[in-house]
């Protein structure tokens, strides 16, 4: 992508901040207090100077300004490209000297930094290391091959081992092998602790976001003529698909069932806090889950989604905690576009809601798609994941799409106890009612 392309995608993501911002009447001052950040971060967000590393303070603006539910999918695919460009710009600021960095930027003179004032630079620390013999770079090869393939035989040995299932752990692992298109079959017996054969799909990080690995989500072949994805690995995947667990339509739309008391749970979460303060307090989705998925494209060439699918692992009594609430006074809102999953069905779907356009959807590099799947229980504690089947030119294959390794986990919340957590609060509420 060109300086120049990666410019103006940052400068659309902008100009329609700036829009929602003066359509809303705030001032920069008055949307920053109630955006809980400063009027200088606002200020560059939406002139373009920066681009937030989250999406969800930019949600959270759209949201206070009133968008519309196409306007929030508009946002956010906008978002994706603003911030893959930074991206992009970073990893070629980091190709280059610091030196040139700076000067290309025209961040700093020579000598002189942001104010004026003199700056001294240890020439040492950006000097290039000198290069070593072709003799020790073969050495080096050579070790770094050795510990590859005793990685690989340790990797194998585990993979046969025994599986054990421990006492009270309802979750059977389950034994599934990968066919590539083409190719003989080759088993793969692999336990999964979530109840999936495969590899988990998303990475664990203490953010509010996991992402899919493309390595290790899927399969598909490619015949190598020349045409889409000839020139790429068998075992690639050429979509990535981002994870948001807890999304929030609004505040009071999200609640969590905790094994504790009042005075034992803090103060709610916000939603880019929601998954560490789930993991925290061991909190369970109440009622349903929001999870947002955005799937983009890792090259060139257009992908198909053909088809969304919803796994049930395990489905048990609902449990018997304490329902808290992550706001209160929020009223009516409209409802997304979204996709909808029954967990009390038999065999739950996904299917349509609120207009959602069904499957199947294209995406590449520049045209991502942002889904939101809401999943649902009355009667239940479940345990669920998603598949999404993808197809590119002669590959196909599928991402499994979970909780950070983990599956999503839902449990309804009927007869349980109520808090709330009232603004200007200092502690939780026993919902009247609830």
């Amino acid at each position: 992508m060109s300086d120049e392309t990666g410019t103006e995608r940052t400068e659309e993501f902008a100009r329609l901040l700036r829009e929602l911002k003066d359509r809303s009447g705030l001032s920069y001052g008055t949307l920053a207090k109630r955006l809980h950040m400063s009027t200088s971060t606002l200020h560059r967000y939406c002139n373009g100077t920066a681009v937030p590393v989250e999406y969800a303070p930019v949600e959270r603006l759209a949201r206070v300004c009133r968008a519309t539910p196409q306007e929030l999918v508009d946002l956010h695919r906008r978002w994706i490209l603003a911030d893959a460009a930074r991206g992009r710009k970073a990893d070629q600021g980091a190709t280059r000297g610091p030196a040139q960095v700076a000067a290309s930027d025209g961040t700093a003179e020579p000598g002189q930094g942001e104010n004026g004032e003199p700056v001294v630079i240890d020439t040492a620390a950006v000097a290039l290391p000198p290069r070593r013999p072709s003799w020790l770079r073969r050495r080096r090869t050579a070790l770094i091959a050795s510990v590859a393939v005793v990685a690989a035989l340790g990797a194998v040995t585990y993979a046969l081992r025994p599986t054990t299932v421990r006492a009270g752990d309802t979750t059977t692992p389950t034994f599934t092998g990968t066919l590539d298109v083409g190719a003989a079959a080759k088993p793969s017996a692999t336990p999964s602790p979530s109840g999936s054969g495969h590899k988990p799909s998303a990475s664990a990080s203490p953010s509010p976001t996991g992402t899919a690995a493309s390595a290790d989500a899927g399969s598909g072949t490619s015949k190598g003529d020349g045409k889409q994805g000839a020139n790429r690995p068998a075992t690639a995947v050429p979509l990535a698909v981002d994870i948001r667990p807890y999304v929030y339509e609004d505040p009071c739309s999200q609640h969590f069932l905790v094994d504790s008391d009042p005075e034992q749970v803090g103060p709610p979460a916000t939603e880019e806090n929601a998954q560490r303060w789930s993991a925290a307090y061991g909190a369970v989705s109440s009622g349903e889950q929001r999870v947002a998925l955005t799937v983009q494209g890792t090259g060139e060439d257009t992908v198909v989604l053909n088809s969304l699918h919803v796994r049930v692992l395990t489905k048990g009594a609902p449990l018997s905690w304490n329902d808290y609430s992550m706001g209160v006074g929020c009223g009516g809102g409209v409802g997304t576009k979204s996709f909808d999953v029954d967990l009390d069905n038999g065999s739950p779907t996904v299917t349509v809601k609120n207009g959602q356009r069904d499957f199947p959807y294209k995406v590449s590099e520049s045209d991502p798609e942002v889904f939101y799947v809401t999943a649902h229980t009355k009667a239940h504690d479940v345990r669920w994941d998603l598949s999404l089947e993808w197809s590119s030119g002669d590959r196909s294959g599928t991402v499994h799409i979970d909780n950070a390794g983990r599956p999503f986990r839902t449990s309804a919340d009927v007869g349980r106890p109520g808090y709330d957590y009232p603004l200007g609060s200092s502690e939780w509420i026993e919902r009247v009612g609830g």
